[in-house]
């Protein structure tokens, strides 16, 4: 598959995907506070409201992670440098923003030195200024979660490859490779199902090696997409199959709950070896590097589908 394939299919998969609002939590004790900087942030944030640090607490055990929390220190029972430093444990790439009406020197540097706050403002605060801090923050988050997904997914991919070629070494005979495989990609792509199946004569062939579902749920040789992938010897892909005309009225998609589908197809000097279709009961979305993830993996697959096909038999 040439790059400006995978460029096709990743606008597919990304066309399903909504930008979100940025989640961020206000924490204050005077209600008027909260409304004014709900009032200041609604437009470009989801913003959450807490009126004390416990609050804000459980709040955050019940959304999980936000990009930006603007908490003001002097609280009851709870002060905001103690309440933030609760949130660093779990939540490390949150950026942290204090407001302090009054000098509190030492709490203050001890939490900005440990890292627990990004920034404090004074109150009362200038609503330019708090804005652009806020801008700041989040953007420096963003930053933050990306670098640490781009080391997630070299890892993860080092690691696929690693399966590869480790089951390539193992094995004695295709049929051996399939599920090991099948279970490496399924994880690494957090697949609801994956199956790995050999093709003979543009057919699937019965070998087949799966990845959280039985034998019998086994439907690759009936499945259209299947079969165009094959014939065209190129990724097809369901995004959302319920508002696909041509696979929404297939029983077997309705039957499993499967609402996206992506089917590879692994090639050596322009055979069709094999078959990987990924399965998510959700719409997909995948992003355009892990396409090409996919596209280079179904390569080395291939390889090891070869390797182990002329390997001689161990006595």
């Amino acid at each position: 598959m040439d790059s400006t394939a995978v460029t096709d299919i990743s606008r597919q998969l990304m066309s399903l995907e909504r930008p979100r609002k940025p989640k961020m939590l206000v924490v204050d004790d005077e209600p008027d506070n909260l409304d004014l900087l709900y009032r200041t942030f609604r437009r470009d944030f989801q913003v959450l409201r807490a009126e004390s640090g416990a609050s804000a607490l459980e709040i955050l055990a019940a959304e999980g992670e936000v990009a930006v929390i603007i908490s003001d220190q002097r609280m009851p029972e709870m002060k905001g440098t103690e309440f933030l430093s609760k949130t660093v444990p779990q939540f490390p790439d949150t950026m942290r923003i204090i407001l302090t009406g009054f000098t509190d020197v030492e709490d203050l540097v001890e939490a900005i030195n440990s890292g627990q706050v990004y920034k404090y403002i004074t109150k009362p605060w200038d609503p330019n200024e708090l804005k652009a801090v806020v801008q700041r923050a989040a953007e420096t988050y963003e930053l933050l979660k990306q670098r640490t997904e781009e080391l997630r997914r070299a890892q993860a991919q080092t690691a696929l490859l690693s399966a590869i070629v480790q089951v390539s070494q193992q094995s004695s005979r295709p049929e051996d490779c399939l599920s090991p495989i099948a279970h490496a990609f399924g994880k690494n792509f957090e697949a609801d199902r994956c199956i790995l199946q050999l093709v003979e004569h543009q057919k699937v062939a019965p070998a087949a090696g799966t990845y959280n579902l039985d034998s019998n749920q086994n439907w690759l040789s009936q499945d259209p997409l299947v079969q165009q992938a094959i014939a065209a010897k190129r990724m097809q892909v369901a995004v959302n199959v319920p508002t696909n005309q041509d696979l929404s009225q297939v029983a077997h998609y309705s039957n499993t709950g499967i609402q996206a589908h992506l089917v590879t197809p692994v090639i050596f000097q322009g055979e069709v070896l094999a078959v990987l279709s990924l399965q998510w009961a959700h719409p997909c979305t995948l992003r355009e590097d892990e396409l090409t993830l996919l596209e280079l993996s179904s390569q080395q697959i291939a390889l090891a589908l070869v390797c182990t096909r002329y390997r001689p038999a161990t006595v």
